[in-house]
């Protein structure tokens, strides 16, 4: 493909635009050409109106459940996407076809690549879906890759803390990149009797040396090494899956033709962005700090606690959790933003920002901690949903960091 020919994005659940952002950060040749953002029940739709405020005329974004408008999704290049992590499982239908479980956002996804086949996917989640449901680990993870799978694509995935790529926030990630068969470099020598060893021979040096992952997210060979191999081929669709697929999945790995490789990988960190570093200079509102009885009641949702609590049973338990840093080390990268930062929260970061008092984050510097420009969020929206909206959002630089993967791997140099 030629240098300056375009990438056609098709962004889903855009929040703010994080996507969006790390792309035209990286190239022009990112072009998102239509992108979908829906808060249900939220009257405001704040995420959408802060979308299409700072990308104007060009937003082309719907503002609608996405599964009412897959028929307006455009040919596209690259689909991408941050959606929850939900029960994934399928059944028959009455008609015995295959029905996904109602409501789940990723057989959304599904329609939309079984419809326009992009040559690319960059799919973002929580960590803890490699490991979903609790009783049968791997499976929800197993039915995406077989549903990948089946539409003809090979995938490679990585957990992400992005303080240990340089960045302000320990946020731990999955990304998850496809890309169609047809297209992939990954090769092994296939033989009978020794399908596994050979593929699991190359694909160890695929996820540490030569992927995509390899390249954007660089590893150490140090460390103790966790592996596993799995198959999605022998089983008939996805409801044998959800009955009966069930593995160890690592914070790396790799699926080609339904075959399943994933390692444990120790990252070759560099040094992050403190969360002393993204605090405003100069002053700031009186409203953030604590003050009073408020600050009592910080100090007690940051500390120990053993609590005498009764089941609906009548089962007397305790329930105990330990201290959390008051303040914050502003010498570290901070904790993972939740939606609730900013609230009196445990969770919520609490820094001494040199006057000798403690306060809040402000949403500025919630924006810095995710890496998006100072006031992006200042767009009208009540503050509450600056702070809720950032706890949702990507980190920015990392989206940026994998553009250049993507830019790589059309230049046939993926690793």
């Amino acid at each position: 493909m030629e240098e300056t020919q375009k990438l056609r994005v098709v962004e889903l659940f855009a929040g703010v635009g994080g996507f969006r952002v790390g792309f035209e950060r990286c190239s022009p040749r990112f072009v998102t050409v239509w992108a979908n953002q829906w808060e249900p029940g939220q009257a405001g739709q704040w995420a959408y109106k802060c979308y299409c405020q700072r990308f104007g005329e060009q937003a082309n974004c719907s503002n609608e459940d996405i599964a009412s408008v897959i028929h307006q999704v455009p040919e596209h290049d690259l689909l991408v996407g941050g959606f929850p992590c939900q029960d994934y499982s399928v059944a028959h239908s009455g008609a015995k076809g295959i029905e996904g479980k109602k409501g789940v956002l990723w057989w959304s996804i599904d329609k939309i690549i079984k419809l326009r086949r992009p040559k690319y996917i960059l799919l973002e989640n929580v960590d803890r879906l490699l490991k979903s449901p609790a009783k049968q680990r791997g499976r929800d993870f197993g039915i995406i890759l077989r549903c990948l799978n089946d539409e003809g694509y090979c995938v490679e995935w990585r957990v992400v803390n992005a303080a240990d790529y340089g960045n302000a926030q320990r946020r731990r990630r999955i990304f998850i990149f496809a890309i169609r068969r047809e297209n992939y470099p990954f090769s092994f020598e296939r033989g009978f009797g020794f399908l596994e060893d050979r593929f699991v021979d190359s694909a160890r040096q695929w996820v540490m040396e030569k992927g995509f992952f390899a390249d954007v997210f660089p590893v150490s060979a140090e460390g103790v090494e966790r592996s596993s191999f799995s198959s999605l081929t022998g089983y008939r669709d996805l409801v044998d899956v959800t009955d009966n697929f069930s593995a160890p999945l690592y914070n790396a790995g790799l699926m080609v033709d339904g075959l399943v490789y994933s390692q444990e990988l120790t990252p070759r960190r560099v040094p992050p962005i403190t969360l002393g570093q993204i605090l405003e200079t100069g002053e700031v509102d009186e409203k953030y700090y604590l003050r009073g009885e408020a600050y009592e009641k910080w100090e007690y949702l940051k500390g120990a606690k053993k609590i005498q609590r009764t089941t609906k049973e009548g089962f007397a338990y305790t329930f105990s959790e330990g201290a959390i840093a008051f303040p914050d080390p502003l010498d570290r990268p901070g904790r993972t933003m939740l939606t609730s930062e900013g609230s009196l929260n445990r969770s919520s970061h609490i820094v001494e920002d040199g006057t000798g008092n403690l306060r809040i984050l402000t949403p500025v510097e919630c924006e810095r901690l995710n890496g998006f420009d100072d006031g992006w969020t200042d767009t009208g929206m009540p503050e509450r949903q600056r702070y809720f909206i950032m706890g949702n959002a990507l980190v920015v630089p990392l989206i940026t960091r994998l553009g250049h993967g993507i830019l790589r791997m059309e230049r046939g140099l993926p690793g």
